[in-house]
């Protein structure tokens, strides 16, 4: 008599897989998950991020007291949302046996909630869109491509706003903008650039005016512009549940098994002083 499919199974296929698409989701799912601040292991439906205001030194009397810089705090509230996307593996697929082809099941499934992770991140900044806009005439107008006024009207208003110049700022672009930064010397040469110590393999980031720069296909379109952020790390929160979760359960009635992935992920701006949104004409 065959052997019940429920029964032989082997558990470490079911390990394997989980922490494969953990592997994959934390290397290649998301592309903006090491731009922004992260927390983990929420218990919950929301998280709390703390914000706190700017402080400011002052000189004493002698045997005066020590001034009190009187920080502000505030908190921001990031709801959390639930994804799931899961696929049907027939008893007889080699799936369960052949590494490279669960491999290909582990990445597909970490980099679809890898791409809702991103989504959640621009939805963030898109909402706020508003408020951190950076425009104007000529070689500033939407209408226009990603040029270097842009680049430079944008850097100038983030030094305006005192956002820390420590290594932790990033451009998010999409491709036609990276085509546009292409043709700018400055950008293109890489005397000017720097590729090194980027959190981003097998994908093509630069640094640049101590800002890394990245491309992503998911940024909004409106009104034939494209929706480009410049921000700082501390700027953005994103918050998980808990780490992908995988369940692996037998159907006898469709002779498969099905496998779903799951993550509970939300992100939110926390300070819109470190963000500046860049419209660039853009039609796909």
């Amino acid at each position: 008599m065959p052997a019940n499919p429920t029964n032989t199974i082997s558990t470490s296929f079911v390990k394997y897989y989980e922490a494969e698409v953990n592997e994959a989701f934390q290397r290649q799912g998301s592309k903006l998950r090491p731009t922004v601040r992260f927390k983990n292991n929420i218990r919950g439906i929301a998280a709390i991020f703390p914000k706190i205001g700017k402080g400011s030194a002052d000189s004493k009397s002698r045997n005066g007291d020590v001034p009190v810089m009187r920080l502000a705090h505030e908190v921001v509230e990031v709801l959390l949302n639930d994804y799931y996307c899961g696929e049907w593996v027939d008893a007889l697929d080699e799936l369960k046996t052949n590494v490279d082809e669960r491999m290909v099941a582990a990445q597909n499934g970490a980099y679809a909630l890898g791409r809702k992770t991103d989504d959640n991140i621009i939805a963030a900044l898109d909402a706020v869109a508003a408020t951190i806009n950076v425009t104007g005439s000529g070689n500033l107008a939407d209408t226009v491509g990603l040029t270097k006024e842009k680049v430079l009207a944008a850097f100038q208003t983030l030094g305006k706003n005192d956002v820390p110049d420590d290594g932790e700022r990033y451009f998010v672009i999409g491709y036609k903008q990276w085509a546009d930064l292409m043709a700018i010397p400055e950008f293109a040469n890489a005397q000017y650039v720097s590729q090194e110590q980027l959190p981003w393999q097998n994908t093509q980031a630069k640094s640049w005016l101590g800002t890394t720069f990245v491309y992503h296909s998911g940024l909004s379109i409106v009104n034939g512009a494209r929706q480009c952020y410049w921000y700082h790390r501390r700027a953005i929160g994103l918050a998980a549940g808990n780490d992908i979760k995988t369940d692996i359960s037998w159907h006898g009635d469709k002779a498969a098994w099905f496998v779903c992935n799951m993550l509970s992920i939300g992100a939110g701006v926390l300070d819109t002083t470190g963000v500046v949104r860049v419209r660039c004409a853009d039609s796909n």
